[in-house]
This record gives structure tokens, C-alpha cells and sequence, in this order.
């Protein structure tokens, strides 16, 4: 096979073809040159045959008729015309040969040794040629020329030239013809040879170069040796193999984004084809709806994504959008996902299938309801305080201003609800800044110890009023910590405060304060009516309160342990609450023992 691929090279087609035209041209010149060598010979011969007979003619028409002059006829071709090359024929009307310088042929009829078309052409007027070419015979010359005398044709002189030597020469001409044709067509097949080798090698190495260049190494140069052709196709070769490097690496370098992106995103990713196969799904997609691999490539769009919600079925997607455009929420095990999904299209513009974008909008939903909860909660808060100062300033314009008794405490009750919506507006305006960390800190190192114990004394006056008996129980003088004490003694005091609020009457609240390799903690713990489980995870939420009745009741604003998350954040610390309904509450609050300004 290897031999045939070479013999079908242009290299070989190149040197045929070469071959070929420089044969066909040397064959052409040669039999051109051959015909125009013979017909030159035998005109030269014709010319002799009609020269001598037109030198020889004049003795033979002072004959009336040759009868009875044979003899003499004879003589003076002997005498006159010895040593001649060409056969002369002297023929009387009767066919005879009177004369010749052949004695071999003198008296016989002139149709049995000489051209009969020749010798009745003569005797009817015409002069007549003919070459005369046998296989075994002597290749001649034949003229004939007739004898007239008053208009009446009385004899023939017939010339007979031998032609051997002519055509011996133009055999001899062949021969050397030939020697030349086979000495040019070696020496074409040689320059034949080295012209396409300077062709096919620049090909060659550009057609390897390319298979290096499919197999994906574009590394590859081809060497500009000439200013031809060859050469410029050379330098197209390697413009055009640094423009497809430069695009494919382009095309690398925005695949390899792309797949980045699609990797990392959070939100979902699915393309499907119009027959129901899954394209691709990126690993955020995977892992959302549990999809493996193998179900991919084995199983249907419809089959793994149809299960968790039959809005995502691709019959409902296209009856609800011609399309294929358009969004879908569902919800799937206490999580709630958005879908929004667009098609795909060739060139063309058919419909080669859909994109998926699914968003896992759990928190987003939750955080909204939060907002929405948040505004309510603000709008009832100072709605329940507004609306009882209109209640009593109306009341005290109708007339009660009066009862001095009546009034005053209508005027406290006024004054109690409009503290109560300035410690509400207070700490809103405090969790602002502290979420928006513009809250200004005056941190510095103080003992955490000094401060705890300035928190419980001030506390004191309010556990007392309910009998309740805070123990103190930590030992150590002195925890160095880096903080804006103020910011953290309205931590403690909030947390204080809350235990005492839902402690019952003569209910015990421990507080201890602990120190570690890397944290101080100060931990209150009290024997009070506990958190239900489920609500642990929303303490910290905005306005949240477990008992909303009591807790308005108690004089809470809900804001508090926001505060102090925010603000133990802001120290590099945490609040930590442990409870179980009925069972009292445990909290820990975190300071890192490192500066942390």
C-alpha cells in the first residue's frame, strides 16, 4: 500500500506528466523533421529526373517515329548517357523499349517490367510520377515523360531513379532521432525529478506540519524558502497557523472560563436537548437534586428532574411557553427553588434545546419573610404605643385635664409609652449602625471581671423585686480583654435582664466567668421557664419573641439580643444560648483573648 500511496504522489504525476509532454513534443518534432528530410530527398531526385530529361528531350524529338531507329537510339545512350545513375527507358507507342541504358531490358513490352498507370498516363499526354516502394524490391523514383511531335504523342522517355541511399540515410536519420529522444527524456525525467522534489518537499513539510498541527501541536513552523508560490503558500501556513493558535487559545481560555463558571456558580445548571437527554448539569445542580453521573448519561430529563416537581416536566414547560421561556417556582423538602429556563438554537435558528437556571431561594424566602415580618412588627410596635397616647390625649382634651388625679396618670401613662418608643426607635437606630458598622467603639483593654460585676450590681434592685437570687460564682480577680466596655455591658445587662424577665419569682440565676488558653466566657444560667426547641435558631432574628403576649407585657422591645450579637460580633465574640422548654436557660458569652481592634 505504502508504494501505492507513492507512485500516487505529485511528485511521480509531476515527472509523468513532464515525461509525457517532452516525449509527445519530440516525437512531433521528430516525424515533422523526418517527413520534411524525405520530402526534401525526393524532391531533390524529381528535380534531377526533370532536369535530365528536359537536357535529354531535344535528341529525341527530331524522331519522327522511332521505327527503323532503334539501333541508332541505342547508340547514343550508350555514347551520350554512360555512367548515369538513372535508368532511361525509351519506349515507342507500342509499349516497346527501343533504348536503354539497362541492356537487360531492351525489346520487352514496357507493361511488364514498368508502371502501367506511369506508361498510360504518358501516352495519353501527361507527365507522371511515382515512387514505387515493394517489400524485396529497390525503392524507386519513376517519371514519365511522353514524346510529342505535331501534337501526336510518339514515344515516352521513362526515368527510373534509385532511392536506396535516401532512405538508408533517413533510417539512419530515425536511428539518431531516436538516441536523442531516449537521452532527452533521461535527462527530463532527471530535471523532472529535482523540479518536483522543489515542489512536493515544501508540500510535504507543510502537509506534516498540519497532521502535527491535528493532533494539537500548533508549535509548528514551516521554513520559507523561496518567493514563489510555494513560498507564499509557505507563509500563509504559518499566518494562518499563529491566527488558529491565537483563536483556539482563545477559545481554551473562554471554555475554561466558562467551565469555571459553571462549576463554581451556587445556582443550578441543567441543558437539555429537545429529544429529553441531559447535555450537561454542572456540579451545583448535581448535588441539589442528587443526580449522578450515570443517571446522565442512562436516564431521561424527565426521569430524574420530573420527580421532584411536575412543573418541570418538559410537556409542562412547553404547554405553558411555546417558547421554551419562562420561570417556575417549586417547592421540594422544606426547600423552595426558583427555575427559569430560555432554549438554545443552531445557526439556523431551530430549536436545538433548553437551559435551566435553578436558584435555591430557601433563605432569600426566608429573609423577605423576615422583612415583612420586620415592617409589621415596627408598625405594631409603635402602632400599640401611639395609639394609646391618642387614646389618653383625647380622653384629657374631652375634659379629664381637669381631674388633677385622673390626669396624672393618664400624663404617666402618655409618658410610659412614649419611653417605650424611644427605647424601641433607640435601638433600632443601634442595630442600624451596628449592621451598617457605623457604630463608633471606644475599645480598649479593660478586666472583664470589673465590668461583670458592675452589670450585676445594677441588676441587683430588679432581681430583688421578683425575690430572685443572683449568684455569683466566679473567682477570678481579673480577665484581660480588649473591648468598648459600655458596648459590653449592655450585653450583659440585656442578658441579665432577659433572665430575670423569665425566671419565675424566687428562681436562682448563676453567673460565672471563666478564662481558657484562647477565649474568656462569661456564662449566665438560669432555672427559668426555658425556649422550645424550635425556636432557638430565630432568638436572634429582628423583633422575634417566643411568648409575643408576655414579652410585650414585660416591656421588651424584641431588639435585644440582636444588639448583643451585633455587637459581640463586632468584638470578634459570640452569644451562645442553650435551653429546652421548662428547664431554664444557659448563656454563654465569647471574648477572644487576642487584640482585636
Amino acid at each position: 500500500m505504502l508504494g501505492i500511496h507513492r507512485w500516487r504522489s505529485i511528485r511521480w504525476k509531476f515527472i509523468f506528466i513532464y515525461f509525457l509532454l517532452v516525449f509527445i513534443a519530440m516525437v512531433i518534432a521528430g516525424v515533422f523533421i523526418l517527413q520534411q528530410l524525405e520530402s526534401y530527398h525526393l524532391n531533390t531526385v524529381r528535380e534531377d529526373l526533370i532536369d535530365f530529361q528536359n537536357s535529354i528531350a531535344s535528341v529525341f524529338e527530331e524522331y519522327d517515329d522511332f521505327t527503323g531507329y532503334e539501333d541508332e537510339i541505342q547508340s547514343n545512350i550508350e555514347t551520350h548517357l554512360k555512367g548515369v545513375q538513372q535508368e532511361i527507358f525509351i519506349i515507342d507507342n507500342h509499349f516497346n523499349i527501343i533504348a536503354s541504358n539497362n541492356e537487360n531490358l531492351l525489346n520487352r513490352n514496357a507493361s511488364d517490367i514498368l508502371d502501367v498507370d506511369l506508361l498510360r498516363d504518358g501516352f495519353i499526354g501527361e507527365m507522371s510520377e511515382k515512387d514505387i516502394m515493394k517489400e524485396g524490391q529497390i525503392p524507386t523514383k519513376n517519371m514519365a515523360f511522353p514524346i510529342i511531335k505535331s501534337d501526336m504523342v510518339k514515344g515516352m522517355i521513362y526515368l527510373r531513379a534509385d532511392l536506396t541511399d535516401i532512405y538508408e540515410a533517413l533510417d539512419e536519420s530515425k536511428l539518431i532521432f531516436l538516441r536523442a529522444i531516449v537521452l532527452a527524456l533521461f535527462v527530463t525525467i532527471i530535471l523532472g525529478f529535482l523540479i518536483a522534489r522543489s515542489i512536493t518537499v515544501p508540500i510535504n513539510d507543510v502537509t506534516e506540519k498540519a497532521e502535527n498541527m491535528a493532533k494539537g501541536d500548533f508549535s509548528q513552523e514551516v521554513n520559507v524558502k523561496s518567493d514563489d508560490e510555494i513560498g507564499r503558500l509557505a507563509e500563509m501556513f504559518n499566518y494562518l497557523r499563529g491566527k488558529l493558535d491565537h483563536t483556539l487559545s482563545e477559545i481554551s481560555n473562554e471554555k475554561s472560563k466558562l467551565e469555571t463558571i459553571l462549576k463554581y456558580m451556587a445556582d443550578g445548571l441543567i441543558a437539555v436537548d429537545t429529544n429529553g437527554s441531559i447535555i450537561h448539569a454542572n456540579p451545583a445542580a448535581k448535588q441539589m437534586f442528587f443526580i449522578t453521573e450515570n443517571e446522565i448519561n442512562n436516564k431521561p430529563y424527565d426521569e430524574i428532574i420530573g420527580k421532584y416537581s411536575e412543573k418541570l416536566l418538559l410537556s409542562e414547560i412547553q404547554n405553558k411557553s411555546k417558547n421554551w421561556e419562562g420561570e417556575i417556582n417549586f417547592e421540594y423538602q422544606n426547600s423552595t427553588f426558583l427555575a427559569r429556563y430560555a432554549p438554545f438554537k443552531e445557526e439556523n435558528g431551530d430549536h436545538i434545546g433548553s437551559v435551566m437556571i435553578i436558584q435555591d431561594i430557601t433563605e432569600r424566602q426566608k429573609i423577605e419573610n423576615m422583612q415583612r415580618e420586620f415592617v409589621a412588627n415596627v408598625s405594631h410596635e409603635l402602632k400599640t404605643p401611639l395609639t394609646s397616647i391618642k387614646s389618653y390625649t383625647e380622653t384629657l382634651l374631652e375634659g379629664a385635664l381637669y381631674d388633677m388625679e385622673v390626669a396624672k396618670q393618664f400624663l404617666s401613662v402618655v409618658e410610659s409609652e412614649a419611653d417605650r418608643m424611644s427605647r424601641l426607635v433607640k435601638d433600632l437606630l443601634q442595630l442600624s449602625r451596628l449592621e451598617n458598622k457605623r457604630e463608633k467603639w471606644n475599645k480598649a483593654e479593660s478586666n472583664l471581671i470589673e465590668v461583670l460585676k458592675g452589670a450585676v450590681i445594677k441588676m441587683q434592685i430588679n432581681a430583688k423585686g421578683k425575690q430572685q437570687y443572683l449568684n455569683c460564682l466566679f473567682k477570678n480577680e481579673e480577665i484581660k480583654v480588649f473591648i468598648d466596655k459600655d458596648s459590653i455591658e449592655q450585653v450583659i445587662l440585656n442578658i441579665l435582664s432577659n433572665a430575670i424577665k423569665y425566671t419565675h419569682e424566687s428562681g436562682r440565676i448563676d453567673i460565672d466567668a471563666i478564662k481558657t488558653e484562647y477565649e474568656a466566657r462569661i456564662i449566665i444560667k438560669d432555672n427559668g421557664i426555658g425556649i422550645p426547641e424550635e425556636d432557638l435558631p430565630r432568638l436572634f432574628e429582628r423583633f422575634y419573641r417566643v411568648d409575643k403576649a408576655r414579652s410585650r407585657a414585660l416591656g421588651g422591645t424584641g431588639l435585644g439580643l440582636s444588639i448583643a450579637k451585633q455587637i459581640m460580633k463586632e468584638h470578634g465574640g459570640d452569644v451562645e444560648i442553650h435551653s429546652k422548654e421548662g428547664k431554664g436557660t444557659t448563656v454563654n458569652i465569647v471574648f477572644p483573648l487576642t487584640r482585636n481592634d
